[in-house]
């Protein structure tokens, strides 16, 4: 639950970040991006940590929960991605 936590509120705080952008509140966005990797580092970490865990122990008992927090974190880097793209093409206007 800690990976999925971590990524949805970096998620969250990458969405926040366009918003901000498409405002032209850019200062702030970058903010938001910064605030999202912070708890994305949290995620990842946990995500991180539940992996030497299987790779000690062998096969998790909640392999489907494994699968949604991987989803979650992959897709959580993709939006700040994007995110950082659409700061700057808002700030070139």
């Amino acid at each position: 639950m800690q990976i999925i936590s971590g990524v949805g509120m970096a998620k969250s705080c990458y969405v926040q970040a366009m918003e901000l952008a498409r405002g032209g509140q850019y200062d702030e966005a970058r903010a938001r991006i910064k605030e999202g990797e912070e708890c994305f580092v949290m995620g990842h970490t946990a995500h991180t940590r539940l992996l030497q865990k299987e790779a000690a122990e062998g096969d998790l008992p909640f392999v489907l929960l494994v699968m949604h927090a991987e989803d979650q974190l992959m897709s959580a880097e993709t939006i700040k991605v994007m995110a950082e793209e659409f700061i700057n093409v808002y700030e070139s206007k």
